[in-house]
């Protein structure tokens, strides 16, 4: 029982870990794009966030095309209407 509580929580660590909020991302973007050289406030440096951007949702549609779990689910349940009995 103590093993099983100390890999849920060892679990919990690890899929906690990987969230981040939008202002976290953001830093490690700008981070990321100083670390490229790039200036910040200038159009290189917007063009660079851009880009890291677009690539984060391009990688995104690609998973949503892989994965089918990811995909939007259409429940259809045909209604079969009689006419009344005479």
């Amino acid at each position: 029982m103590r093993a099983l509580t100390s890999f849920a929580l060892v679990a919990l660590g690890v899929l906690l870990s990987g969230c981040m909020s939008a202002q976290d991302l953001r830093a490690a973007d700008e981070a990321k794009c100083r670390a490229y050289g790039f200036k910040h406030n200038n159009d290189a440096f917007a063009e660079c966030l851009q880009r890291i951007e677009l690539d984060r949702r391009a990688e995104s549609r690609e998973m949503r095309r892989i994965d089918p779990f990811l995909q939007p689910r259409v429940i259809y349940r045909p209604v079969i209407v009689r006419p009344p009995a005479p």
